[in-house]
């Protein structure tokens, strides 16, 4: 006989866990394993266990008994009985989670159509394109419905008939008794894979699977303002199921090509503006580099290293405000010469020297324009 595995590991959770922590737990695992979401082999079996761990753990006398005695304490009431129809009273948990009932709880697996796989498609834009949005046409290759059999895998004229071996339930059921009572296990019937129908005559063309590859071709609307990583989801663009299953969807995923001398955090601009000594010292007025092409902006006299110069407006448009847009920070930096010329030494030092004198008088004007032939 197999060794029976502790309820708290299957949760993976401690023996001094709250009923909080082991909801959070059963909610986390029953998300990854419930077989309608779940279609590895033995995803049945793991989330059976799961089920089973939960119910003793979160009723406090059984989980009590448990504690005390193991398995032995909830013979009966750990394992699944018959009245239990594999989850009994989990069934509305499981609507909230996947909009159905829980497997076996009501035959949810019924019939129940195979969703296409969704897929992803990479698209590069430049950088203008993603500030002011664009249209790209797109080609990729999808398995799409049959047009010989309309997607129904059956050869024209004859249709799919009920499973005999699930009687069209989708699903086989094994009851066992057991030490701890009558078990339940559910599984995918084998010959219809869950969907309750079978093809007896398969479509010639598609081989009763009810789809072909083609290459699709779309237009993708690029909207204004979007980044790079960020990915446009295209409802029932993606590949179709099996024999008439409802599509998936297309993620086109968004790779932007950097500005040459424009960074970017969410809709906030930077450009990195370098200014000599005497253009720092003096004032002046310089093109940078906007989202929108370049603009004059004014630098003041006397423009320290480290300055910022917000251009309010300038940056990226915010995808979710209509007309909204981010700032440009223009980050000023002063290059300092690191070799001068008997020139440029000569009105520095004339420079240092006016620069202990009170006001602005005539001869700190005519070192100021020495200053600016020298070092601009």
């Amino acid at each position: 006989m197999a060794t029976e595995r502790d309820y708290y590991t299957i949760l993976g959770v401690p023996r001094t866990a709250s009923d909080a922590e082991v909801k959070r737990a059963f909610r986390k695992l029953a998300q990854q394993w419930h077989p309608d979401v779940n279609r590895d082999s033995g995803a049945d079996e793991r989330f059976k266990e799961i089920n089973e761990a939960y119910q003793v753990l979160s009723d406090p006398q059984r989980r009590q008994a448990y504690d005390m005695f193991g398995a032995a304490g909830v013979n009966g009431s750990g394992g699944f009985d018959g009245s239990q129809q594999g989850f009994g009273g989990f069934s509305d948990l499981f609507d909230a989670f996947f909009g159905g009932t829980a497997a076996g709880g009501g035959g949810a697996r019924r019939g129940r159509a195979v969703v296409g796989s969704d897929l992803r498609y990479d698209l590069r834009v430049t950088f203008e394109e993603s500030i002011r949005g664009t249209e790209k046409e797109i080609d990729f290759p999808v398995l799409d419905r049959c047009a010989t059999c309309s997607g129904s895998g059956a050869k024209p004229g004859s249709t799919a008939i009920s499973c005999p071996q699930c009687q069209g339930r989708g699903e086989i059921r094994h009851v066992r008794q057991t030490m701890l009572g009558q078990m339940v296990n559910v599984v995918a019937c084998p010959r219809c894979r869950g969907e309750g129908k079978v093809v007896e005559t398969p479509c010639e063309a598609c081989g009763g699977d009810g789809r072909r590859e083609r290459t699709k071709r779309l237009r993708v609307s690029v909207p204004a303002g979007i980044d790079d990583g960020h990915q446009i989801r295209l409802s029932a663009e993606g590949e179709v199921g099996p024999r008439g299953g409802p599509p998936g969807s297309l993620y086109v995923a968004i790779h932007v090509t950097p500005h040459p001398s424009l960074k970017r955090e969410g809709t906030e601009l930077f450009h990195d503006l370098s200014l000599s000594v005497a253009q720092a010292a003096l004032g002046t007025t310089v093109r940078v580099p906007t989202a929108d092409g370049e603009e004059d902006v004014e630098i003041k006299p006397g423009t320290q290293p480290g300055t910022e110069i917000r251009l309010r407006g300038r940056g990226a448009p915010h995808l979710r405000r209509a007309g909204a847009r981010g700032d440009l920070h223009v980050l000023v930096d002063v290059r300092i010469p690191t070799k001068l010329s008997r020139e440029q030494r000569e009105a520095l030092e004339a420079f240092a020297a006016a620069s202990g004198e009170t006001g602005l008088g005539t001869g700190k004007v005519g070192v100021l324009d020495r200053l600016k032939d020298a070092l601009g």
